[in-house]
């Protein structure tokens, strides 16, 4: 048996299990199995992998992208520059780290980018945001990053106003906030000051339209939500656990 798997906390909604359990049905793959390991502690880790020798690949979401990496033995360059990892691929005895949010994250929103989506705000400053920075620089899209406080590489929220809000017209949610049960919430951003020349990308998807989003979308702003991005990135995981 080929054993895969997401680890995370708190998993109780988790989309890979779901897709990749249809997948194995669909494709008739009867000798792979996807599993969920709910972590508080990344600690509680070591004893999976005692335990179930036959794990061939493992997803990583929030909050562990980047305490991953202390389980990893060789990773790419990509994770090394980010700091943060999404995918392990168990090879040969060694544990490789991917990241493939940056490659779902970039196919994904790319469809939607218009000329004047030059500078983007990145909320949260979590592993999520740390792929999202990376993807827009390769696409040579300025960022500022937005977060609870101020620091050397952020503004807080308090900080935005309206010239700001203008200048960065593509808005990036990577943080939980709206994330079902929590529906209600959002990041506490001044929407007023959002127009139809903005596009906002959540990477939540449950639900499908956050209030971070629908109040984007009131305010004529162009919305998407992480459910794309999942699909593309869990397809790069399978495409590496395969390679």
């Amino acid at each position: 048996m080929r054993r895969y798997g997401l680890i995370g906390y708190p998993l109780s909604h988790s989309f890979s299990q779901k897709y990749f359990t249809e997948k194995f049905s669909a494709l008739g793959i009867k000798d792979c199995v996807y599993e969920n390991y709910s972590l508080k502690d990344i600690s509680e880790l070591t004893s999976i992998l005692q335990s179930s020798k036959d794990i061939c690949g493992l997803n990583i979401t929030i909050p562990h992208k980047r305490n991953i990496l202390d389980f990893v033995t060789e990773a790419t360059e990509i994770v090394k520059e980010i700091g943060a990892c999404n995918c392990i691929h168990f090879k040969d005895g060694k544990r490789i780290g991917y990241n493939t949010d940056v490659y779902g994250f970039t196919e994904s929103l790319k469809p939607f980018l218009k000329n004047n989506h030059q500078n983007a705000l990145i909320l949260g400053t979590g592993g999520a945001s740390a792929a999202v920075q990376y993807a827009l620089k390769k696409m040579g899209i300025g960022i500022q990053y937005v977060s609870r406080n101020a620091s050397e590489s952020s503004i807080s929220y308090e900080m935005l106003d309206e010239p700001l809000l203008s200048k960065y017209s593509l808005i990036i949610n990577t943080t939980p906030l709206g994330m079902y049960p929590n529906v209600a919430d959002c990041p506490p951003i001044p929407y007023q000051w959002l127009s139809p020349q903005h596009h906002l990308f959540d990477l939540v998807y449950n639900p499908s339209e956050t209030t971070f989003l629908r109040l984007g979308k009131e305010q004529g702003a162009s919305i998407q939500n992480g459910a794309d991005m999942l699909v593309l990135q869990a397809e790069e995981s399978w495409r590496i656990w395969n390679s």
